[in-house]
């Protein structure tokens, strides 16, 4: 059985059943906010409250002839209600519905993501303080650089998924807005007091001000959150793919027992997820230009954004979703080699070393000039030749004539790199 990472609660939010009501709370709620201003007849709202329902497959039949969506849907509510349906929708545009019952659906999708991310933090804090001390090289520009932990790496990750739950909270903040201002947002056939009420009774904020529709920067904000959070996910998924080189190798994919990596050759052990996920990133992204390409509309409003969102909306809570249950599986059953990381960092020669080398001759009184090419002449001689840049050091008159061979050793200590990482860490995950 292929395991299941979007979770059903996600994706029963985009259904048409969930839509749909979605469009009726909205349009209860107007009628009740008009029934306490005495706008509704008592008698025709108990009738609306008790009876407005709609059927699915009904409405999607009237819409093949009316080529509307939501006077479909206001047409199959009627026939629920009866003759006191004439109070519903009253002084509404369509997008008051639509782009108010938007701003519920993407703040419920919005509140599942939160989630998600939360329980990616909480293992990505459990394992980078399991690897706080295990000792890894870093690299830059791929080669060798100087030593960091495999703890530390997964602190970096631990900090930018806050980043990407904070920016989520703020572009939740940004598409949390209902509009019940009309034909051209001028409140021409209702009162900005409904709108106020209407959005207080379904959580939302009232658009400070709007044309037809809810202004798309607010959702061009909200996907480009949700494609930044998957840039980060790719960044992590990449990270594994790296290390997971067969010259390297020190982190790879959980492979179970009965679990195949290739039809052809049956050694292949591939990190599948983390290139499943660098792909999906794409996706998001594409989808947050799609966004921002809805936010230029046509006067007070076209209809050019709404079947850019009718995809968006579910595809990218959806995949996001998708990609967070993913991820946080992923690094959850990481297989990680601190035996790999150590025969990896013996490969160069102690050449990462060469920054201590390089201070300790200047604190000598050398200009960096020169104590830069004495240190850089000794590494290439390691980097062509093989050995050992400590050995290669103390074979060198430059560097003899000002350190001690004691000085020469007491600079190849790994420690040194190391004695910061508490306070990084507690910069991250807080003093204990």
């Amino acid at each position: 059985m292929i395991e299941r990472y979007t979770r059903p609660e996600m994706d029963s939010i985009w259904t048409l059943e969930n839509k749909y009501r979605k469009w009726l709370d909205v349009e209860l709620a107007v009628c009740e906010v008009l029934f306490e201003r005495g706008e509704i007849p008592p008698e025709d709202f108990k009738a609306i409250r008790e009876k407005a329902g709609f059927n699915v497959d009904k409405i999607e039949q009237i819409e093949r002839e009316t080529q509307h969506d939501v006077i479909a849907f206001l047409t199959n509510v009627a026939e629920f209600v009866g003759p006191s349906s004439r109070f519903i929708h009253q002084g509404l545009t369509s997008s008051d519905v639509l782009d108010t019952s938007f701003g519920l659906l993407l703040t419920e999708a919005s509140n599942l993501l939160i989630d998600d991310i939360d329980k990616l933090l909480a293992v990505l804090k459990k394992r980078a303080f399991e690897f706080k001390d295990t000792v890894q090289i870093g690299r830059s520009h791929n080669i060798h650089a100087e030593p960091i932990t495999f703890g530390l790496k997964l602190a970096v990750w631990y900090s930018e998924m806050e980043r990407n739950r904070e920016r989520l909270l703020l572009a939740r903040e940004s598409i949390r807005v209902g509009k019940i201002s009309g034909a051209v947002g001028t409140f021409a056939n209702t009162a900005p007091e409904i709108e106020e009420a209407v959005c207080a009774r379904l959580g939302l904020k009232p658009a400070p001000v709007s044309t037809q529709i809810v202004q798309r920067d607010r959702h061009a904000q909200f996907f480009s959150t949700l494609a930044i959070a998957g840039c980060s996910i790719e960044k992590i998924a990449t990270q594994i793919r790296l290390l997971q080189h067969t010259e390297i190798r020190e982190v790879e994919e959980y492979f179970a027992p009965s679990q195949k990596g290739s039809s052809a050759m049956p050694h292949k052990r591939n990190p599948i997820s983390s290139e499943n996920l660098s792909g999906l990133a794409r996706v998001l992204r594409g989808n947050a230009l799609a966004a921002m390409e809805n936010v230029a509309l046509w006067h007070e409003r076209d209809i050019s954004h709404s079947s850019v969102e009718r995809v968006i909306g579910p595809d990218s809570t959806i995949l996001l979703d998708y990609m967070l249950v993913r991820i946080t599986r992923v690094v959850e059953g990481l297989t990680v080699s601190a035996d790999r990381m150590k025969r990896n960092m013996s490969v160069s020669g102690n050449l990462f070393f060469s920054q201590q080398v390089l201070l300790s001759l200047i604190h000598k009184g050398i200009t960096r000039e020169e104590a830069y090419r004495i240190v850089q002449q000794n590494a290439m001689e390691v980097w062509g030749k093989g050995g050992d840049l400590k050995d290669q050091l103390k074979g060198d008159d430059r560097v003899s004539e000002r350190l001690t061979e004691k000085e020469i050793d007491s600079i190849f200590d790994l420690n040194y790199h190391l004695k910061n990482v508490d306070v990084i860490f507690d910069r991250v995950f807080g003093a204990k």
